[in-house]
């Protein structure tokens, strides 16, 4: 006669992982360009065009919202690229006497 005996069997050590470190993309900001009654809209264009590298016709269509709501979008970028756009704006503004402002708001 054959007796069978239960075995015990070690249970299997869990495999541990790693929790990865949650990744977040960078924070967006907006440029905008406030509008004010002494910037010439020419030089608002010419200003988009060189800074944003917006195409002609799409720097006139921001010219023209800044022009009619107070303030415009130039582009949309992290924000040390924003912060860079803003202050060339406003330098290059100040370079030919215009009074034209600029800030940058978090998306």
């Amino acid at each position: 006669m054959v007796i069978k005996t239960a075995t015990k069997t070690k249970p299997k050590a869990k495999a541990k992982t790693r929790a990865k470190p949650a990744v977040r993309s960078p924070a967006l900001y907006q440029v905008l360009l406030l509008n004010d009654d002494y910037t010439p809209m020419e030089f608002v264009v010419k200003l988009l065009i060189e800074i944003f590298t917006m195409s002609q016709i799409k720097a006139n269509q921001v010219m023209l919202q800044i022009h009619h709501d107070g303030k415009g979008v130039g582009g949309i970028y992290t924000h040390d690229v924003a912060e860079t756009k803003m202050m060339q704006v406003i330098s290059h503004a100040r370079s030919f006497g215009h009074p034209l402002m600029c800030q940058i708001e978090k998306i």
